[in-house]
This record gives structure tokens, C-alpha cells and sequence, in this order.
């Protein structure tokens, strides 16, 4: 089976929480990448400012992101999501560009850990309500989200990007326009 054929998921058949988008992209994620990085959906023409985002990459010859919290296609081109959801970095200062972490799922699936606590107040009540499903944990650790969502690259898995050399290595150089 070519791997475009092992995940096709449908937005229905994923479980979907609000908030938890590291959460959200398990069952599609079995043999793909996870993506730190990006933004959501169209704030109404301006930009949604994020401290981190999750989508599923699945890289190939004609990549596709699936992505719940956006209201573009599911999946869509990545030459889509990254015109119409990532945009130009143009007019925003060099402090304010974007960084992607990108990890291959089997990696994610091994290594990812969060008890959730980045979502619990100061009195331990929950900011948004949690998914139904168990924690996430691993032999090792119990939370490691920000090994996961550090932008430094000498922590945590896989490889970190600027937009430019996420896209050059992604879509061969195409950039996003706006």
C-alpha cells in the first residue's frame, strides 16, 4: 500500500477537542509527521497568533496537511494551507517569524508525553475542558510537550524550520502569497 493511501481520514472520523490539537491528530498519525508550527483559521483577514499549533503533515510529492482547527479543506495542499493559512511573512518583524518543528509520527507516537497540566488554572481546575481519552505518557515521561513545541533545535525530536526553509524543503521553494 503507497503511503498516500494510509491516511485519509475524514475531519469526522477524527476525535476533536478544543485546545488540545496535540491530541487531536493521534489516530490519522500512525505514519506520518507531526508539525509544530503555524497558524489556525481565518481571524477575519488577520492573523491568528498562536504559542503553538499541531497539524499532521503527510509529506509526499504532493504534500497535504490536515489540520482540525482550520476551515480550509480536509486535508489540504500544502500549497494551499500555506497561501491561505501560513501566508506571507512579508511586513512582519524578523522577531515575529514563525518557526516549525517538524517530527516524523513515529517519533511522536514513541516519544510524546503531556498530564495536561499546561491546561489546568492555578487552583487545578481545567482552562478548556480535557479529551475523554487517558492522558498521554510514556515509559520515560508523563510531560514533555515543550521538548515538543521548543523551537530550539538542539531540544526535543525531529527538525526545526523557518517558513522559508520549511516551504523550500515542502513545496521545492513555493511561498506563500499575501
Amino acid at each position: 500500500m503507497a503511503l498516500e493511501e494510509k491516511i485519509k481520514p475524514s475531519r469526522e472520523k477524527c476525535e476533536y477537542t478544543s485546545c488540545y490539537c496535540e491530541e487531536n491528530l493521534l489516530s490519522p498519525m500512525r505514519t506520518e509527521r507531526f508539525l509544530c508550527g503555524g497558524r489556525r483559521r481565518d481571524g477575519g483577514g488577520q492573523p491568528v497568533v498562536w504559542d503553538y499549533h499541531v497539524v499532521l503533515l503527510q509529506a509526499s510529492s504532493s504534500s497535504v496537511v490536515y489540520d482540525l482547527d482550520s476551515e480550509l479543506p480536509f486535508p489540504c495542499s500544502l500549497k494551499r494551507y500555506s497561501s491561505e493559512a501560513l501566508r506571507s511573512e512579508r511586513g512582519i518583524r524578523p522577531a515575529y517569524h514563525r518557526k516549525f518543528r517538524v517530527v516524523p509520527a513515529h517519533s511522536f507516537l514513541l516519544n510524546f508525553a503531556s498530564d495536561r497540566s499546561h491546561m489546568k488554572n492555578s487552583d487545578g481546575s481545567w482552562k478548556m475542558p480535557p479529551p475523554l481519552t487517558p492522558p498521554i505518557h510514556t515509559t520515560e515521561s508523563r510531560m514533555n510537550l515543550d521538548d515538543f513545541i521548543s523551537m530550539r533545535p538542539a531540544y526535543g525530536w525531529g527538525r526545526v524550520f523557518s517558513l522559508e526553509e520549511f516551504l523550500q524543503t515542502h513545496l521545492g521553494g513555493a511561498s506563500p502569497s499575501s
